[in-house]
């Protein structure tokens, strides 16, 4: 269903432990947020997923953003990096890693998780990677189903707008095949813009006046509900909320990351036992 990243080592390492236990660890890697409450219900629900998909198997977390970490740091909640966390597996004897993103695309963050797991693979019988959210058509299929059920109260007066981070990277092009998925569902009233590629703000405007509904709700399409949701989403001033209000429409912003959809955690405990299927 998913390409998975995957990347096996037999060399003296290996061979020098191989009298010690096997262990399985996934290890979740996100971007993350100085928000704890968020990162409870979003990063921590869906570690908790994994959990409950692999009994036995250890479950932790590393964090990508090096401002986030610092910031955690100083708060006095320091938070292992990808390397560090993987550093701990190695010196617990795991043999066996599953490196499972929260990303949304398949984009750089993506690409340099896979490129710094790989330089550690090394220290492990086996290590692979997991695809981020949207990756497959299959993944398409199944996010747009969940937050539809999300939004199942939506009325045909209304207007969703999904906002997601977005990227320069090929990647991109998810977003727009996402709201192509909803519209081919026959959802024409949910619309999929990006903070900082496309379709922008202008575009998703556009789309939204020609809809003209009585009311617009708009929502991260973000795993984590952090800054970019609460100022450039939600905020009061230029941000897609009061974007939307100069329009004249009457506008509810949802502050809910998609980490809280229990049909989103699915797919991402989905990604990591597809990855692990590739483990020997």
């Amino acid at each position: 269903m998913n390409v998975t990243e995957t990347i096996v080592v037999n060399d003296a390492a290996t061979l020098e432990r191989s009298d010690t236990v096997s262990r399985n660890a996934i290890l979740a890697v996100s971007f993350g947020t100085v928000h704890t409450e968020t990162r409870d219900k979003t990063i921590g629900a869906i570690e908790q997923a994994m959990r409950e998909g692999f009994p036995g198997w250890e479950v932790r977390r590393a964090l990508t953003s090096p401002t986030i970490l610092r910031k955690l740091a100083a708060a006095g909640e320091p938070t292992a990096n990808l390397w560090q966390a993987l550093g701990q597996l190695r010196e617990e004897s795991v043999s066996r890693v599953v490196c499972q993103s929260t990303y949304v695309v398949n984009g750089e963050e993506q690409e340099t998780m896979v490129r710094e797991a790989e330089k550690c693979a090394h220290w492990f019988d086996q290590l692979v990677c997991g695809t981020p959210l949207l990756t497959s058509q299959e993944d398409l299929e199944a996010v747009a189903r969940a937050i539809e059920a999300e939004f199942s109260g939506l009325s045909s007066e209304e207007a969703l707008v999904l906002v997601g981070h977005g990227t320069r990277h090929s990647a991109n092009t998810a977003y727009a095949a996402l709201e192509y998925v909803f519209h081919d569902h026959g959802a024409c009233n949910i619309f999929v813009g990006t903070v900082e590629s496309y379709p922008g703000l202008s575009s998703v405007l556009r789309q939204v006046d020609r809809l003209k509904p009585q009311k617009v709700t708009i929502a991260p399409l973000m795993v984590v509900a952090g800054e970019h949701a609460r100022n450039d989403m939600a905020g009061e001033r230029h941000s897609w909320k009061a974007a939307f209000e100069e329009r004249g429409y009457p506008v509810q912003a949802i502050l809910k990351g998609l980490g809280e959809y229990p049909g989103i955690r699915a797919v991402y405990a989905a990604h990591a036992r597809q990855a692990a299927e590739q483990l020997q």
